[in-house]
């Protein structure tokens, strides 16, 4: 049977932590979300956005070694980790971001990776999303065998104690799922949340700062209700290189432009040089300010989303 890729169920934000037995806790891996689709010949990767990145991560492409299934759907998070021993977005953007594919082989070695499974949706032939996540998630522990670059994510019902240590290792968060819910493909609701230690968000890049004839910060931007692009703040920090943004200052010089795009005017940047709107950027910041403007903002890498994505 040919599968066509889903749009992957969403996590709600939220501040609280929910109560009862039926809710378990996960951690919230800073990593790029990854379907994997098995129709018993061939194996395919897509990432949330229907994006095929198959070529991008061949070490999860012989299924067989790691799942029993004879045909299956399984629902993860692809991540990579930095010299902290952290998962880190920049480094697996450096996979994912990947152009050529006669670069992947030399990324390998490079930039390993591990598959977080944490879901199962078809199974042997049939539909399993309408079954409760405490019924998918003892039919995937059956069939997946955790590996080099595989590994289930583990479930925990204490899930203050889990975001405390969360907390205390600077990493991302962590979701909470009903081990009642269904999963509902293309959706989005409270029967799955997340608990973020930190704010992010994919922005729009409408112009740069230079030192020495090199890219220091990127002025960000998202679009509002009636499609204007407005300034929010600028990132000069975070998991950059100096190589990246060395990088980004030639990959940029065919989109700088006399006219801004931003509709309001960025303070104090008299020197920025405008770009026109193609470039994103996931953006960490601490919070939003009272003018609309995000606090210390750091860049953690370059994405492939579109700029009419990026609203407020």
């Amino acid at each position: 049977m040919e599968m066509k890729p889903i749009i992957p169920f969403e996590p709600v934000s939220t501040e609280n932590i929910p109560r009862g037995d039926q809710w378990i806790a996960q951690i919230k891996w800073d990593g790029v979300r990854v379907l994997t689709y098995f129709d018993g010949r061939e194996t395919r990767l897509f990432n949330r956005k229907l994006n095929e990145r198959t070529r991008h991560y061949p070490e999860l492409v012989a299924i067989d070694s790691y799942c029993s299934a004879q045909s299956v759907i399984l629902d993860g998070e692809v991540i990579a980790l930095g010299r902290d021993g952290k998962p880190s977005f920049h480094e697996v953007m450096r996979r994912d971001g990947i152009r050529r594919m006669e670069r992947v082989k030399q990324a390998q070695k490079f930039v390993p990776v591990t598959y977080m499974v944490f879901d199962v949706i078809f199974n042997n032939g049939r539909w399993i999303h309408h079954l409760p996540l405490r019924e998918r998630l003892e039919i995937l522990s059956d069939i997946v065998m955790p590996g080099d670059h595989i590994q289930l994510v583990s479930s925990h019902h204490d899930a203050e104690t889990l975001y405390d240590v969360i907390e205390q290792q600077g990493m991302e968060g962590i979701v909470l799922k009903d081990l009642d819910s269904k999963y509902v493909i293309g959706g989005k609701n409270n029967r799955w949340q997340k608990k973020k230690n930190y704010r992010d968000l994919i922005a729009v890049v409408g112009g740069v700062t230079l030192r020495a004839g090199v890219v220091n910060a990127v002025l960000l931007g998202l679009y509002n209700e009636i499609g204007e692009l407005w300034y929010i703040g600028h990132a000069g920090t975070g998991k950059l290189t100096r190589e990246d943004w060395r990088n980004f200052t030639t990959l940029i010089k065919p989109l700088i432009t006399d006219e801004r795009p931003f509709a309001n005017r960025p303070g104090r940047l008299n020197d920025a040089i405008w770009l026109k709107p193609f470039v994103t950027a996931k953006i960490k910041f601490m919070d939003w300010t009272g003018d609309g403007s995000i606090r210390q903002p750091s860049i953690q890498a370059f994405v492939d989303v579109l700029p009419q994505e990026c609203r407020f």
